[in-house]
């Protein structure tokens, strides 16, 4: 792991070796982190996969899965399981031709995880390879997630992967025994003098504009380039012109900003292809260009000339990447906002109309570029749509924060229906996240519940009122405000009967026979969670435990099962604790699994419930129905 400050030379050392590892024939890939897609679950890898499969925009649907099929079967991988597993993460429609893989967001996203890493892996068994992952200070939390577990696979594999981040990142993976991490210092006044002479070239510059580049420099090695370059170019140094008048940049964004300015029309041209990102292909950016095609040709040759930029392929397949985030970040900033502006609302609406897939793939650049733009209203559906994509992917954290950015967003503007309208569903769909990231007694959830209540007040909504009812409803139960929650699971019930919803009834009813069940009241908790139990069909229901963070009919079993203890029951206690993980189990729903595990011990003492025993005959069924559950979870 390389870390270092911005400038310091972290991208120009793994310049370095990849063009030594590509001269000894090695396999390599690099995966960029972009500041702007630091909500983007998983950004990196998918640019990354369409890099690799050499997708073009115009290639249909079932070209691309073609495509996709082709080069998984000759990776060796599993095809019924890897192609769509590979569509679903490229968003590709699902293929026909094999059978529908039936998973859950949360096992879909463990299986993706897997052929990620298969396919890694089988990469490095035909040769070594070199897996450099850029800038992980802008990575989003799925990224690192998945970083984290190909990192436990590096020692087993013929791999050698460089991180390289800035140093306020801190990994979220302990000390390992084969990473190594490498700190980046500033450069001693000989190296600098050495990287002056290399890029002066032919040219040679008195030693008092030496002395110059080394004071401002700082030991910067990436201010050292661009501010000689900026002094070379700038020719201010001659037989002609005094010594004493040579101007030199006071800092990095000077220098960058004058090398640029002395660009002339090609500036422009830079200008345009920062507001896109760091990286971009040539395809949008001819796009959005303004005039004729030539001039962004020769615009484009000119920057990649002066190492601006970094040019892949040639136009129209080209992928083009500013050398250094601090020069895209320069030519940004030398844009008026006004402008800026403008050239966001021309991209999102490029993006809408000639880039249509990028509405489902990527809602949250469009919501980014309006946001930029300032069409707020256009922006807000866009972060909703982000919100609830990462929801169904399971990517809790990201889906945070493209509903925090919506309601950000919807704050700024004036009070009103409409507005109060708009607010509700991200409120609302913030909740399960919250839970997964913060807990379930996070004062975030209960502040995102109480919001989403008063606005099903304001705008009389009341179909939407239930799963927020809900969220306050789970909040008040695992805070042990017992009476709090049974006013809420009673308030659900009434709901329910007045919309005559089966699927209400299942909730409304196992939230009071877990309220109840806490209270002490074992015979009517039991009624409920009997009645929820009732109306619950593993297949109708299925979403539940994705909106809720758990599957009715798993959770009402375990709890029905520790009712009967309680009543005296051990034996039909035992039999709903089995099938309370026999469903688990089958729904593949970890955090649904994980609360029966948490359950089954409390069953295991129900062996010593019922007649009067002596304790050695107590102990010997606790003992039995013990090693009962143990086998259980052996064999599941």
């Amino acid at each position: 792991m390389l870390s270092g400050e911005a400038g310091i030379g972290k991208s120009r050392l793994v310049q370095e070796l990849q063009a030594h590892v590509e001269r000894e024939g090695a396999a390599r890939m690099t995966l960029y982190c972009s500041p702007y897609h630091q909500q983007s679950a998983l950004y990196p890898i998918l640019e990354h996969l369409q890099r690799w499969l050499q997708f073009r925009r115009d290639d249909t649907p079932s070209t691309k899965l073609a495509t996709l099929e082709q080069v998984l079967r000759s990776y060796g991988l599993p095809l019924p399981e890897a192609v769509p597993l590979f569509a679903a993460l490229l968003s590709l429609p699902a293929p026909e031709h094999y059978a529908p893989l039936h998973l859950s967001p949360q096992r879909q996203r463990q299986k993706t995880q897997e052929a990620l890493l298969a396919w890694l892996l089988a990469e490095a068994e035909r040769q070594p390879v070199l897996a450099v992952w850029e800038d992980l200070h802008w990575a989003d939390p799925s990224t690192l997630e998945r970083l984290h577990l190909f990192l436990d696979q590096v020692p087993t594999a013929r791999l050698l992967t460089l991180l390289t981040c800035r140093p306020e990142f801190h990994p979220p993976w302990p000390r390992r025994g084969h990473l190594t991490q490498l700190t980046l210092n500033r450069l001693a006044r000989e190296h600098v003098e050495a990287i002056v002479e290399s890029v002066a070239g032919a040219e040679t510059l008195p030693s008092e504009v030496v002395q110059q580049v080394v004071i401002k420099t700082d030991g910067v090695p990436l201010f050292v380039e661009e501010l000689t370059k900026a002094v070379v170019e700038a020719r201010e140094v001659s037989d002609q012109t005094s010594r004493r008048t040579l101007a030199i940049p006071a800092t990095l964004h000077d220098s960058l900003m004058a090398r640029l300015d002395r660009l002339g029309p090609v500036k422009e041209v830079a200008q345009l292809a920062a507001v896109l990102g760091r990286e971009f292909t040539y395809d949008l950016l001819s796009a959005v260009w303004p005039t004729d095609e030539p001039a962004l040709q020769q615009g484009l040759a000119t920057l990649v000339q002066a190492e601006l930029l970094y040019q892949r392929g040639l136009p129209p397949q080209a992928r083009y990447l500013f050398k250094h985030a601090l020069i895209q970040d320069t030519a940004y900033q030398s844009v008026l906002k006004s402008v800026r502006q403008r050239h966001h609302q021309h991209i999102a609406q490029v993006l809408e109309e000639r880039f249509a897939e990028t509405k489902e793939t990527q809602p949250e650049l469009l919501a980014h570029h309006y946001t930029e733009a300032g069409f707020l209203t256009r922006a807000i559906p866009y972060w909703q749509r982000a919100g609830q994509r990462a929801i169904e992917r399971s990517a809790n954290m990201e889906a945070v924060g493209h509903l925090s950015n919506g309601l950000a967003l919807l704050a700024t503007l004036p009070e009103s229906q409409e507005r109060a309208r708009q607010e509700l569903p991200l409120h609302i769909a913030l909740g399960a996240p919250l839970i997964a990231t913060k807990g379930y007694a996070a004062s975030e959830v209960e502040q995102a519940y109480a919001r989403a209540r008063e606005l099903c007040r304001q705008v009389g909504e009341t179909l939407q009122l239930f799963p927020v009812l809900r969220g306050l409803w789970v909040f008040y139960e695992v805070r042990a405000e017992h009476y709090a929650a049974r006013e809420l699971g009673e308030q659900l019930l009434a709901l329910a009967q007045g919309l005559q919803d089966p699927t209400l009834f299942v909730e409304a009813h196992r939230a009071l026979g877990n309220t109840l069940l806490w209270l002490g009241e074992e015979d009517a908790a039991r009624v409920h969670l009997e009645q929820s139990l009732a109306r619950y069909d593993p297949q109708q229901h299925n979403t539940l435990a994705y909106l809720y963070g758990s599957d009715p009919g798993v959770i009402c079993l375990a709890y029905k099962a520790f009712a009967l203890w309680c009543l005296g029951f051990p034996d039909q206690a035992l039999q709903n604790m089995h099938e309370a993980l026999i469903l688990a189990h089958r729904l593949a729903h970890p955090h649904s699994l994980a609360c029966t595990l948490h359950w089954a011990p409390s069953c295991i003492g129900c062996g010593g419930r019922g007649k009067p025993q002596k304790r050695g005959q107590r102990r010997r069924k606790r003992c039995q129905a013990s090693k009962g559950f143990r086998t259980f979870w052996r064999k599941g």
